[in-house]
């Protein structure tokens, strides 16, 4: 099967990351105690979000506990038109907040889907995992779950995403144009103790329908970890990945053997060969190992992530390779 993905791949002991046509060669340094830990998040936007989570992991605090903070980051950031306050609405103006976490270490897991009036959905789904027999929570129900727990109500919609969706609805008024937009955030961590967790934060796509749930908060879609493996997160359209059930792929085929990227490659070739599939659909996954090797790849449209390994952080960009034949 030719390559239809465009990868980087992270450097396990001595090996370099894969040399491909219109990106910079590295060599790598290898996967010593010293270069852990390993964070790994999707878009430009996580290396704050990876800045944060280094912080919590060098303070003593679990991969579980820096993955949350993490992407809290870009939850309160209105600057961000596709996580937390700075979500764009849905069709009829409201903001509804999808977030899930994973941990590696007992694989237990918590999410909300569709919530509103509360800025930091990762929160709540953390604590849907610790204090409900509960998975998902959804709407009304996962709203009334984050009062209970305490958390204070606030104004999700930002005066930016007020006055895109403002424009947007002059511009249809009948409220049917079409949903755009698909920056998740998704992080995974692994610790220096070598646990891994994972966390995906979204306000889905805008102008969705309301109630519409994509990839990000469903366990295995949009998020997967396996200590004994490795994690995977996925952005992009969410509706694709779930067909696929994209992270629980990619850390499977790391299980049978498979390195990060060349699980990757497998999960993007699957939506790519999907029948009747538009070859231009946007879709990328980001993994590390249990190692410490780590991997991203794109479909669709560049894609860029933030990795830090150690005390190192950078954003790299990925250009994906076209559907070929």
């Amino acid at each position: 099967m030719r390559r239809r993905t465009f990868l980087l791949r992270g450097a396990a002991a001595g090996v370099g990351f894969l040399a491909s046509a219109g990106v910079r060669g590295q060599e790598g340094s290898g996967r010593t105690a010293t270069e852990l830990p390993v964070i790994i998040s999707t878009w430009p936007f996580g290396k704050a979000a990876n800045l944060e989570a280094l912080q919590v992991l060098q303070s003593g605090g679990t991969a579980l506990d820096a993955v949350e903070r993490g992407v809290m980051t870009a939850e309160a950031n209105p600057a961000i038109s596709t996580v937390g306050y700075g979500g764009f609405p849905n069709r009829d103006g409201d903001v509804e907040l999808d977030a899930a976490v994973f941990d590696g270490s007992t694989l237990d897991g918590g999410a909300v889907c569709a919530l509103t009036g509360y800025r930091h959905p990762v929160q709540v789904a953390r604590k849907v995992m610790e204090n409900s027999p509960h998975l998902i929570l959804v709407g009304q129900g996962a709203r009334s779950f984050a009062e209970e727990q305490g958390f204070s109500a606030e104004e999700t919609l930002s005066d930016g995403a007020r006055a895109a969706y403002q424009k947007w609805l002059k511009k249809h008024p009948d409220r049917l144009g079409a949903p755009e937009g698909h920056d998740t955030l998704g992080q995974v961590a692994l610790s220096s103790q070598g646990s891994i967790a994972a966390a995906c934060t979204t306000s889905g796509m805008a102008w969705k329908l309301p109630g519409r749930v994509g990839d990000s908060p469903i366990v295995g879609h949009g998020l997967y970890a396996d200590d004994s493996v490795g994690g995977c997160v996925a952005t992009g359209m969410g509706e694709e990945i779930s067909k696929v059930c994209g992270s629980f792929l990619v850390v499977e085929r790391m299980r049978q053997g498979a390195t990060p990227e060349e699980a990757i490659e497998e999960a993007l070739d699957r939506i790519l060969m999907r029948q009747g599939q538009n070859p231009a659909v946007q879709a990328a996954f980001v993994a590390l190992s249990k190692s410490g090797a780590w991997g991203a790849g794109a479909i669709g449209s560049r894609f860029h992530y933030a990795i830090t390994r150690g005390n190192q952080t950078e954003v790299i960009e990925v250009k994906p390779q076209k559907r070929r034949g």
